[in-house]
């Protein structure tokens, strides 16, 4: 099963993908350059020296002892908009996605948003919490960001493999309880 890590520049797809991945993840990135510091804000990640350019990919089988457990490949978008030609891409072929949000900046991951709800693929909402992160209500954030109460919305910590595998298992059942709602 083909899923989306989406979100915006610096928001943790690249740890969501690597935390999880039981192969080496591959990824694409590339040093940041001092003609990104314009674009790029590194107010709430200043030790970040990369960004991804095209794509990150791993992949998690979910039960491994059981040889009919789905095996989920995980492609992970770039982050800023002068990479999004590759957007159609990446979620060619996608059956759910995952939109990682930083409450610090949650605007970074709007236009990520905007591309999730054109492309028609299920996806579900990721806090990734970070530990110096404001706290809004899950109600205020579902409000800020305009989702129907079908569009799942949890909390994550792409740092942590327990935490990545459920949000990915809430993504699956995410997908699979759309796809029956809308064979139905």
């Amino acid at each position: 099963m083909k899923l989306v890590v989406a979100g915006g520049f610096g928001v943790g797809k690249t740890t969501f993908v690597s935390t999880v991945s039981e192969v080496r993840s591959l990824h694409t990135e590339q040093t940041m350059t001092a003609a990104s510091v314009p674009v790029d804000s590194l107010d709430y990640t200043p030790e970040k020296t990369t960004t991804t350019v095209a794509i990150d990919f791993g992949r998690l089988t979910l039960d491994p002892h059981n040889p009919a457990t789905p095996i989920l490949y995980l492609f992970g978008t770039p982050g800023q908009s002068r990479f999004k030609d590759v957007w159609d891409d990446i979620v060619c072929g996608g059956r759910g996605a995952v939109l990682l949000l930083d409450l610090r900046r949650p605007q970074e991951s709007f236009e990520a948003l905007d591309l999730l709800e054109r492309s028609a693929i299920p996806y579900i909402v990721a806090v990734n919490d970070f530990p110096d992160a404001p706290y809004f209500s899950d109600t205020t954030v579902r409000r800020s960001l305009d989702l129907t109460e079908r569009t799942p919305l949890i909390h994550c910590n792409a740092r942590d493999r327990n935490s990545v595998i459920d949000a990915l298992i809430r993504l699956v059942q995410h997908v699979i309880a759309t796809y029956h709602q809308d064979t139905a």
